[in-house]
């Protein structure tokens, strides 16, 4: 592996919601899909049955931080979703320590599901974190992908 090839071993993922990026996260969970298989058996044949592919399915994705100023942005985001329900596009940008892009998710249609806030609990001092978890309906394929 040449130098210009390593791995992302400490990565921040970036997130923007139509242009409006709402800050650096932690953690990242969730990005991937599923093939819906569907198990038919055929009448006379005995040997197998037939799994046949029927539709995606997106897990939601959650992403975690510490507390920021960004904060006020998700809250944002989410209070604008009492207003009026529109599905949005959003980026994911996982990026190494010293800002270099590594890879880059679109997600179609997002939708806010969850936003989770810290804990206070003086028995227990840890750093207050946030985590939101978001719903989409699939994939974009960038330019030049």
């Amino acid at each position: 592996m040449s130098i210009t090839q390593d791995p992302a071993v400490s990565v921040c993922f970036v997130v923007t919601i139509d242009g409006i990026e709402l800050g650096s996260f932690n953690t990242c969970e969730g990005l991937g899909c599923e093939v819906v298989i569907e198990p038919r058996e055929e009448g006379g044949n005995n040997g197998h049955v037939w799994q046949l592919p029927t539709r995606l399915k997106y897990p939601n994705v959650k992403l975690s931080r510490p507390l920021t100023r960004d904060t006020q942005k998700v809250a944002k985001w989410f209070a604008s979703m009492t207003t009026g329900f529109a599905r949005k596009t959003a980026h994911i940008e996982a990026r190494t320590g010293d800002g270099v892009m590594v890879a880059r998710w679109g997600l179609l249609e997002v939708v806010p599901v969850r936003w989770t806030g810290p804990t206070f609990n003086p028995e227990s001092p840890k750093v207050a974190t946030e985590t939101i978890e978001i719903a989409h309906h699939g994939y974009m394929m960038e330019p030049g992908a």
